[in-house]
């Protein structure tokens, strides 16, 4: 099986790459350079596939793989938010082996490979920054956003002309929902369809806001849903113009409630009680503390 690389430890525990051993196929063993890790990992995936290879790699397709691909990724996140580099490293590698994963099923099959795949984004990063391998001049990010999604536009059109040619049609389903409703309103925003600040958007959040209280109080289910939808995108949009993006932050808000809960869990324990035995204003009274507690952590770093 195609372990991550939280699953690779040595002998002394250490999550490093296991000690080289001459028994080792040379074409697994890399040399340090970029080129030569590469060719060696695609190595040990082309050998994990092969016909005496690991029964568990030889099962998987691309579908059946998916999961471990969102898996990866959100796991990347966390390192990310995390802030260890060395966590962040680990688990650039293991989103890394899912693409030379997936690429090497279709190699199998005959059909592209990894090479193909580095050539293709290589290309388009190229064809996609004429201000730095052309002669177009472009200043400000937002030049350069604005730009990306034209010549963006243009290469799904020549690929695709029997396509609807919608500034939203790249925008994948599949994204979660908050990150899609942030993508949707950046496209659109890139033709000149948005607030000129913040303001503006926060004007529109309250508005919504008492449409949702509304629709609540006195409308019926669905129109209570789709006008928290309505709040929901146009929060989505305050903050794209004040600067971040709604997903983070509402993972991070979510982080802190999950800590300041367990926070709770502790205090009630100490005190020898159990949080399914109090009363919600006991509750409240313990999230005052975990607040309080968290407070003076913060005061403290």
């Amino acid at each position: 099986m195609a372990a991550d690389s939280s699953q690779i430890v040595d002998h002394n525990g250490s999550n490093e790459s296991p000690k080289q051993t001459t028994n080792l196929p040379a074409d697994v063993i890399g040399d340090g350079t970029v080129g030569g890790e590469m060719e060696a990992l695609v190595a040990v995936m082309r050998r994990l596939l092969a016909e005496d290879g690991c029964p568990w790699d030889r099962a998987q397709t691309h579908e059946s793989l998916r999961p471990y691909l969102l898996e990866e990724t959100y796991e990347l996140l966390d390192a990310i938010d995390s802030g260890d580099m060395t966590e962040l490293r680990d688990e650039l590698g293991d989103v890394l082996l899912q693409i030379v994963f997936h690429a090497q099923i279709e190699a199998e099959k005959g059909g592209f490979t990894v090479v193909d795949s580095i050539r293709a984004i290589r290309e388009k990063m190229l064809h996609r920054h004429p201000h730095v391998f052309g002669e177009r001049k472009l200043d400000t990010p937002n030049e350069v956003r604005d730009a990306w999604e034209k010549i963006k536009l243009e290469d799904k059109k020549n690929d695709q002309p029997e396509e609807p040619n919608s500034v939203l049609s790249g925008v994948p389903k599949t994204l979660p929902s908050l990150t899609r409703a942030f993508r949707v309103q950046e496209k659109m925003a890139g033709v000149g369809f948005d607030w000129p600040d913040a303001s503006g958007a926060l004007e529109k959040l309250a508005e919504e806001m008492d449409e949702v209280a509304d629709a609540v109080l006195n409308g019926s289910r669905d129109e209570a849903e789709e006008e928290l939808g309505d709040l929901l995108f146009s929060a989505v949009n305050a903050a794209r113009l004040a600067g971040f993006a709604a997903e983070d932050a509402l993972r991070r808000s979510t982080e802190k409630v999950i800590r300041r809960f367990q926070t709770i869990e502790r205090l009630t324990a100490a005190d020898g009680h159990n949080v399914h035995d109090l009363n919600l204003e006991e509750l409240d009274s313990y999230w005052d503390k975990a607040k309080e507690i968290e407070r003076r952590e913060k005061q403290a770093k």
